[in-house]
């Protein structure tokens, strides 16, 4: 039976495997493995590396990577620190480790089981590693682009910082600007960034084009050279960068790198999605005390007219719908 190769393994193409050295080597960060499924739970499906969800059963063998995953809507994920006789699919997108929380959602749902039947090796025996796989590792460094930078946070996950930055993209699309799209941070999926393609964008781009099957708990470094591999990959004919970074402004890697000088000399206006007006206040408040200032507030919040109301009034800033964005009224606020 075939081997379904996952999305964070797209970049392999030749391998060699041993079982029993396998043994020997601990689990680390972007490793690869050869792994069979044991018994199916939450995720039934995996993203293959053609980007199809390729349904997965008992016995089914597929290669995937570790990786550590932060989502507060589902699995909170680990690489192990040692060997163990099953491991949980933390991600669709082919990430792998071992749950330490989940969601009261999922409470009666447990992750998909898989065992590691080998890692895969290279030609010189040592175990391939997704990250920056047959590419270069860059280093950060702040340089003016001719492109204006348009950063989408939120105060949370699922606040609305993915639609925000498609509609945003879709409206300056629309008004006749060329667009890319990055995902910044995150764990290997790519229906964000092929979201944001589908609504204009001519780029789009996350840290998997890097080989990053996650991004939690990478160092700031990591991510830089991330941003700086993706920031290569688009020249100077786009108007906007349109990027997102993942979850709220208080997790960890969201946290450091927008109070790093140098990542948010690159940002030219934020978008801040939010969930309800309290956490749009409060967020507004929080990013004030970093120095931070929004350049319009948007997410889940404003399908509620009255919501919209409270915000606006309260914190005298700008309010955009999707509608909104939509039409590029975001332009309202850029180039002042």
């Amino acid at each position: 039976m075939r081997i379904k190769k996952s999305i964070v393994s797209q970049q392999v193409n030749a391998y060699s495997l041993d079982a029993e050295k396998t043994k020997s080597i601990l689990p680390q960060d972007g490793h690869l493995g050869l792994f069979e499924i044991i018994e199916t739970g939450k995720h039934i499906t995996v993203q293959s590396d053609s980007k199809r969800n390729v349904a997965i059963f008992p016995g089914d063998r597929i290669i995937a990577a570790f990786a550590n995953r932060y989502a507060t809507s589902q699995f909170e994920g680990y690489v192990p620190t040692k060997h163990l006789p099953e491991y949980d699919i933390l991600g669709a997108g082919g990430a792998i480790g071992v749950v330490k929380s989940k969601n009261a959602a999922l409470s009666d749902v447990e992750p998909t089981k898989v065992k590691l039947i080998s890692f895969l090796f290279d030609e010189n025996s040592n175990v391939l590693n997704t990250k920056f796989l047959g590419l270069e590792t860059p280093t950060f460094k702040y340089e003016k682009r001719k492109f204006q930078t348009v950063l989408s946070l939120g105060s949370t996950m699922d606040s609305g910082k993915t639609t925000s930055a498609a509609f945003i993209a879709r409206g300056l699309a629309l008004a006749g600007k060329k667009v890319a799209f990055i995902k910044l941070t995150g764990t290997a999926y790519t229906k964000d960034k092929d979201f944001v393609y589908d609504c204009g964008a001519e780029l789009a781009l996350d840290f998997s084009d890097a080989g990053y099957p996650s991004t939690f708990m990478c160092s700031k470094e990591e991510i830089l050279s991330i941003y700086q591999h993706c920031l290569n990959l688009i020249d100077d004919s786009f108007d906007f960068l349109v990027m997102e970074i993942a979850d709220g402004i208080l997790q960890r890697e969201t946290n450091f790198l927008i109070r790093d000088e140098n990542f948010m000399k690159t940002v030219d206006y934020i978008s801040f999605s939010c969930g309800d007006s309290l956490s749009a206040l409060h967020g507004i408040q929080m990013l004030n005390e970093w120095n931070i200032r929004p350049t319009f507030i948007s997410g889940k919040f404003t399908m509620s007219d009255l919501l919209i109301h409270e915000v606006a009034d309260e914190s005298k800033m700008p309010v955009l719908t999707i509608q909104q964005m939509e039409a590029g009224d975001c332009l309202k606020y850029f180039n002042k």
